[in-house]
């Protein structure tokens, strides 16, 4: 090093020490009963680099002059002086004051600036120097603890203003957008009286606000602040939000009525369709009734099947409850007013119950016509003599009236297995003479020839003789009628030849 280097060095080290004793000395400098060996933290810098320290400054700050520059010390301190300059004074003689935010010792950061030289000096207070290498540790400890946890943490007087906060709060603090209408929680918004716990900070940089849970803990009359990220859960909501609206809004235009209840046992959902058929009231849908409750209204708004003993509605209900949760409930109510509902009870997730209730009065109404019109037209049938039966494509008899009972002894109705064309010829040749035409029938039965209409004679055991006339119906069914054939028109035998299918006749 040349000669005008090192005298520069040491006129910048006595410069220091004059400055330390000068400052020692002030009345706001440290008390004259201060231990021995332990003063202030300063720092001397020269264009950017640092060239001398005090023991305890750099020992503090793990620096070594020579190897560190301005930004590492302004990385250290940052977090409690956000003011703290990028880079370092320099020119005429001057000098700058900061404030600490989080209230800490060393509370007070001075930096003092001449030509190319910049000083930093850390007072210390009593406080500081009168403690142990132990509490040192414990301090140095929570200082870690403080710095690296993740969630904002601070600390206000009973004014409300700010005595401490740890690094997170001052990142947050540094990206967020200022609330003239914030409270207690200082940066972020006053919480919302649904969520007493819950604020919100909203973001400079225009982005999506940030939440976060806040807890608030009283010592000393000293506000304690934990703020904690609930981003994640705020999603969740807002998504479990969307996708109830959704369903909302797609129940909303079914024909079928849902009510569904929690695991509770309160109405939790509800569409306009269960109101049309139920005729309960919106407001006490909306006031989530228990599942008693609800059937007890349906049975005064006499939308349910009046129970015949009403000492036991309450037991019976439980029972419909305790089928619905395992899904085994599934009851037609036929109501005093014509109507008729069908009731389903299912499971749904997290101990939930659904209810489907459905109007069928106009699927009933169809059935009951139209059996009431099979039993009309049965009955009708049942007046004829001629004999009458009908195969289905696959062969099945599926409908034959009185006479052909009587005649042939067969009934597909009380029968235990279905009765096919099979089974019937064999009946008919087994109650009748030979006829070399029954195989015609059963191709005809099954729709492999030609399926135009035609009859032949059958001469029965017993009785008259009969027309068999085989005609083809709708939907590729098959109706065989036998006619008795009348008396004088004689009796021939069926040919033996090898064609007997010259032996049919058209039917008229």
């Amino acid at each position: 090093m040349a000669l005008p280097d090192v005298i520069i060095v040491l006129a910048a080290a006595s410069v220091t020490a004059l400055a330390a004793l000068w400052w020692l000395g002030s009345p706001a400098g440290r008390p004259a009963a201060a231990p021995p060996g332990i003063d202030d933290m300063s720092l001397l810098f020269e264009e950017g680099q640092l060239v001398h320290g005090s023991d305890n400054a750099l020992t503090r700050f793990a620096l070594a002059p020579g190897y560190h520059q301005w930004e590492d010390i302004r990385d250290a301190l940052l977090s409690r002086f956000p003011e703290f300059p990028r880079t370092p004074r320099h020119g005429a003689n001057g000098k700058l004051t900061l404030r600490a935010e989080d209230g800490d010792s060393p509370s007070e950061l001075r930096i003092t600036w001449r030509d190319a030289l910049c000083w930093l000096h850390l007072p210390q207070t009593r406080a500081t120097e009168e403690i142990t290498e132990e509490t040192f540790q414990k301090l140095a400890a929570l200082r870690r603890a403080s710095e690296t946890s993740p969630n904002p943490v601070w600390q206000t007087d009973a004014g409300g203003r700010i005595i401490w906060h740890n690094r997170a709060y001052g990142a947050l603090k540094r990206k967020a957008q200022p609330d003239p209408d914030c409270g207690g929680a200082a940066l972020f918004s006053t919480p919302s009286p649904d969520h007493p716990n819950r604020v919100c900070l909203r973001r400079s940089d225009g982005e999506k606000p940030d939440w976060y849970a806040l807890t608030t803990t009283t010592e000393d009359n000293v506000q304690v602040y934990h703020a904690t990220c609930i981003n994640a859960v705020v999603a969740a909501e807002e998504a479990q939000r969307n996708f109830v609206q959704t369903l909302a809004k797609t129940f909303a235009h079914l024909s079928i009525g849902l009510a569904i209840f929690d695991r509770n046992g309160q109405l939790a959902l509800f569409n306009p369709a269960l109101v049309d058929l139920t005729d309960l009231p919106a407001p006490f849908l909306s006031a989530r009734p228990t599942m008693v409750s609800f059937f007890d209204q349906l049975r005064e708004s006499r939308r349910m099947p009046e129970p015949k003993n009403y000492k036991n509605w309450r037991h019976e209900i439980a029972e419909v409850i305790a089928a619905a949760t395992d899904g085994r409930y599934q009851e037609t109510w036929s109501l005093e007013n014509g109507q008729t509902y069908s009731i389903r009870g299912r499971p749904h997730p997290d101990g939930a119950t659904a209810f489907l209730i459905e109007d069928i009065t106009a699927e009933v109404t169809l059935t009951r016509n139209f059996r009431a019109e099979l039993e009309q037209s049965q009955s009708l049938l049942d007046t004829l003599e001629d004999g009458f039966a009908v195969f289905s494509p696959s062969g099945v008899l599926t409908f034959c009236n009185a006479a052909y009972r009587d005649r042939w002894k067969q009934d597909p109705d009380k029968s235990f297995a279905e009765i096919t064309v099979n089974d019937t010829i064999r009946v008919w040749q087994e109650m009748s003479a030979a006829n070399p035409l029954w195989p015609d029938v059963v191709e005809f039965v099954m729709g492999r020839g030609d399926r135009a209409g035609w009859n032949m004679p059958i001469y029965p055991h017993q009785g008259a003789p009969l027309s068999c006339e085989v005609s083809a119906i709708a939907s590729g069914a098959t109706l065989i009628r036998f006619r008795p054939i009348p008396v004088g028109a004689g009796r021939s035998e069926p040919s033996n030849a090898p064609s007997a299918g010259d032996r049919r006749q058209p039917s008229n």
